[in-house]
């Protein structure tokens, strides 16, 4: 292999990647984009179980995840949702030792059905979560760059 592919190969898998997540009681949608092109992309969806924190340890590892954005509900009649939302963000931390960031979720599950509805998607309930986690991640990134 020439030292120029080499060393491009080295750099691409320096970069760093950064996963938004829409958490919910039963579904945790996430999200995923690289700091270079700081798009993001739907990823996935996980059942939140007994099983998440082995599959979110595997993905973060995989993906050379560095920064976590998880969605933050703001409304002040919402202190249960903003609670657990801190709770899961804790226990993030603790688990992949990456900082976690907020971003604000309000209306990113209308806007993701939206966004499926008018791509002609199908099975919009499977989808929302890990569009509404896209939404988060980019509305992230696009306030990192003002």
């Amino acid at each position: 292999m020439s030292s120029k592919i080499s060393m491009k190969m080295k750099n691409m898998a320096q970069i760093s990647t950064i996963l938004g997540i829409d958490y919910g009681q039963s579904k945790i949608g996430l999200a995923i984009a690289d700091e270079e092109t700081k798009m993001a992309f739907a990823f996935d969806t996980l059942k939140n179980d007994k099983d998440f924190r082995s599959n979110l340890k595997e993905i973060v590892a995989c993906e050379n995840v560095k920064t976590i954005v998880l969605g933050m509900t703001k409304h002040d009649k919402d202190q249960q949702s903003v609670q657990e939302k801190l709770d899961f963000a804790k226990m993030l931390e603790k688990e992949t030792g990456i900082r976690i960031e907020f971003q604000e979720e309000m209306f990113t599950t209308k806007m993701a059905q939206e966004n499926i509805k008018m791509r002609g998607g199908t099975n919009i309930a499977n989808l929302d979560d890990q569009e509404a986690a896209r939404i988060i991640l980019q509305s992230w990134l696009d306030n990192q760059i003002l």
